[in-house]
């Protein structure tokens, strides 16, 4: 159960929407029409949604719980690098770098801030998004609310843990308010629950949002 209370909030649903206006005419306009009707003799082939999300990947767009997870939420969150240094928060320190980024960073390494932007977005796609889509049944058909926070979440404490959660049940049964609830319980360290990590969790801060609080804005 989260520390406090999780409501909706007038910065997590202009945060929703000001996402859904800015990919309505890239992401939104690429998404396929239903088949028209034909003959019965003619069989169409279902293509999943993970073809089709892929598809649209292929062609340059973001999905809009990348953008809407990027931008709100991780970004805010990790804070941003452009230089590497060794993160000691981890029980074995970390070379990172940019948002949070520990994959094959050295020591000495520099970025500018569109290269980092550019690093993260591709990074949460191919590392997080799509195992999210592929794992966690109805995931994709989740609202996009949803869809963000748990990348969030994932790329914050993994995206197996993300896979195995109890909200990746949730969103498998449709049961979208007891999912964004449920991720608010990965709020400790070295089994010690941080502040910070509640605040990240849940309702944030004065000037960053809370995943569960976008999350329900949402729904």
């Amino acid at each position: 159960m989260p520390i406090h209370k999780i409501v909706a909030t007038k910065r997590g649903k202009a945060a929703i929407a000001a996402v859904l206006i800015a990919v309505a005419s890239s992401w939104g306009a690429y998404a396929p029409s239903p088949p028209s009707a034909a003959p019965a003799a003619i069989h169409h082939v279902a293509v999943s949604p993970s073809v089709m999300i892929r598809a649209a990947i292929d062609k340059g767009y973001v999905p809009p719980a990348v953008n809407l997870a990027v931008e709100y939420l991780i970004m805010p969150w990790e804070g941003l690098r452009t230089t590497a240094y060794l993160d000691r928060l981890p029980k074995k320190p970390v070379w990172t770098v940019c948002y949070g980024e520990t994959l094959n960073v050295k020591k000495g390494m520099k970025f500018t801030p569109a290269e980092c932007e550019a690093k993260l977005i591709h990074r949460v796609i191919f590392d997080y998004y799509l195992p999210l889509v592929d794992r966690v049944p109805g995931y994709s058909d989740a609202p996009i609310s949803l869809q963000a926070s748990m990348i969030s979440g994932a790329y914050n404490y993994g995206v197996q843990r993300q896979i195995d959660s109890t909200t990746a049940e949730r969103v498998g049964q449709h049961r979208y308010h007891d999912a964004c609830i449920a991720q608010t319980a990965f709020n400790k360290a070295g089994g010690v629950r941080l502040d910070g990590l509640v605040h990240r969790r849940e309702n944030g801060d004065a000037h960053r949002m809370g995943e569960a609080e976008l999350c329900v804005s949402g729904l």
